[in-house]
């Protein structure tokens, strides 16, 4: 199988795992992705975080020029077509659950491996790692969601100068235009990252929801459309059995157990 996945304890940790192809996302591991993002929504799990990682030297290089090689024309069309409704049938289907996404990247993060990077709701990754869009180098325009998220994480013009020059970024500019959360040492991107996503599974599950959901809504609304969300969302999230259990905890100076109602409205 190209996409692993573990889900324990409510984390799913789904892996890419054709390291020994950087990742390269072929129609195989496009549909290990969408599988991997349908198992995270199933109505018999419940999954409170997701962690994205890849197996090997780069989280994901972007797609596999060498299986698209192998078409033209027509078929090559179609088998993009399929690579990518399976690709973004998963950011999709991630983006519409509850449960927060951590990536985890090192190496190179090209093409699709931005696109799933960006995704994420955290992204950490290693001081080694390097970023290039790559797409345009090759005449390709952007897939996996990059037109979208790029330029709400570094702004239009950043995202432009990214995508039409295809220059390759160091983890630390990645980190200063806000393409990753933060940075971390090489030798601890695994340890960190799976500290954040038990964190985030821990944590008061329906309220990272909703607030995923008001943060991506809010891009686009009026300040007072926003401001009504904003109020039924929180109304909702303080009648909710999570919300009595966090200010219960607050009030009596003790750590909430969210974990006893992650999957109460």
């Amino acid at each position: 199988m190209s996409v692993g996945i573990e889900i324990d304890d409510g984390l799913a940790r789904v892996t890419l795992r054709r390291g020994a192809a950087g990742n390269a996302i072929d129609l195989e591991m496009a549909r290990g992705l969408r599988d991997a993002a349908r198992a995270c929504a199933g109505e018999s799990v419940s999954v409170r975080a997701v962690l994205l990682t890849g197996e090997g030297k780069s989280f994901c290089v972007g797609g596999d020029l060498a299986e698209f090689s192998r078409f033209s024309g027509g078929p090559l069309e179609r088998h993009l077509l399929a690579v990518t409704d399976a690709l973004h049938d998963a950011l999709r289907t991630f983006a519409a659950g509850d449960a927060p996404v951590v990536a985890a990247v090192q190496g190179a993060v090209a093409g699709a491996g931005i696109g799933l990077a960006a995704s994420a709701d955290l992204t950490l990754a290693a001081d080694d790692a390097s970023f290039t869009t790559a797409y345009t180098r090759i005449g390709y325009s952007p897939d996996a969601g990059v037109s979208w998220f790029l330029p709400r994480l570094v702004g239009p013009k950043r995202a432009l100068d990214l995508l039409l020059t295809n220059r390759r970024i160091a983890a630390a500019e990645a980190e200063a235009i806000g393409l990753v959360s933060r940075v971390v040492p090489a030798d601890r991107l695994a340890a960190e990252a799976l500290r954040t996503a038990e964190a985030l599974r821990d944590g008061p599950t329906a309220a990272f929801g909703a607030t995923r959901r008001l943060v991506a809504t809010g891009q686009n609304a009026d300040l007072g459309t926003q401001l009504d969300r904003e109020a039924r969302a929180i109304a909702a999230a303080a009648a909710s059995a999570a919300g009595r259990e966090g200010v219960a905890a607050f009030l009596d100076k003790r750590t909430p157990d969210f974990t006893r109602t992650a999957t109460t409205a």
